[in-house]
């Protein structure tokens, strides 16, 4: 049924909420038997590019010439590199490094989570090499000491990388302890459950499926409505100087 024009979509300067009933599903070079969703890219403003890869059995995701993170959303995939081979279930990603060669190639029907932008690197420090996980083996630490608001780490807190990746998840009526405005950028895939956001002056209703971004200084709270958890995928830029 048409939904004549209604949607809980919203564009604004500073953030955008973008919720599954306006996906546009794209080809993009480098994806066979498969199509993306872009979420953010720098066409909008933004520092990196994130998307949504859904593929079909067998289809495939080749490398990109910026540095990439990858989460399974759903189905399995296996990733190949030069010297490696690993299979990702959901929950399982991996961090690869600029450059790198590297296949995906989904055993099932698939989606990812895919995360791209260019490397900033530092003097003497080295960039950082291929990283291999499962968020469920991640250390699940409680924010702010809050236990019903837990955070996991899917990149190595260390000068090497440039951003970070976690998942946060929040027990019914679990919030942040305060409205947050920092230098970071944002974006971030709703990944189970709903609630409330706060986006700069504006509150929206969002849920599993919804993806929002947040430039730099965005005002912007969440707080977990309803009988099951909260849990959503987030990035942020990290480690360097914002000159």
């Amino acid at each position: 049924m048409h939904n004549l024009g209604n949607t809980r979509s919203a564009n604004r300067r500073d953030h955008f909420l973008f919720t599954p009933d306006t996906f546009v599903r794209i080809p993009l070079p480098g994806i066979e038997r498969g199509t993306a969703i872009v979420h953010v890219s720098p066409a909008a403003g933004a520092a990196f590019t994130q998307y949504t890869v859904e593929l079909e059995p067998e289809g495939t995701l080749a490398p990109a010439a910026s540095q990439r993170f990858l989460y399974v959303l759903s189905g399995a995939a296996d990733l190949s590199t030069d010297t490696t081979f690993h299979s990702l279930p959901p929950g399982g990603y991996a961090f690869l490094p600029a450059g790198s060669p590297h296949t995906l190639t989904a055993r099932t029907a698939a989606r990812l989570a895919v995360i791209e932008k260019p490397y900033l690197p530092l003097a003497e420090i080295a960039a950082p090499s291929l990283l291999v996980g499962n968020e469920a083996d991640a250390v699940s630490t409680a924010l702010m000491g809050d236990p019903d608001l837990q955070v996991r780490s899917l990149l190595p807190d260390q000068p090497a990388f440039d951003f970070a990746v976690n998942t946060m998840t929040y027990l019914p009526g679990a919030a942040l302890s305060q409205v947050e405005i920092h230098v970071m950028e944002h974006g971030l895939l709703m990944l189970e459950g709903g609630g409330i956001y706060r986006l700069g002056d504006a509150w929206y209703q969002v849920s599993a499926g919804d993806f929002i971004w947040m430039a730099p200084y965005c005002p912007q709270w969440f707080g977990a409505l309803g009988k099951q958890p909260a849990k959503y995928l987030i990035y942020k830029d990290w480690n360097r100087h914002p000159m």
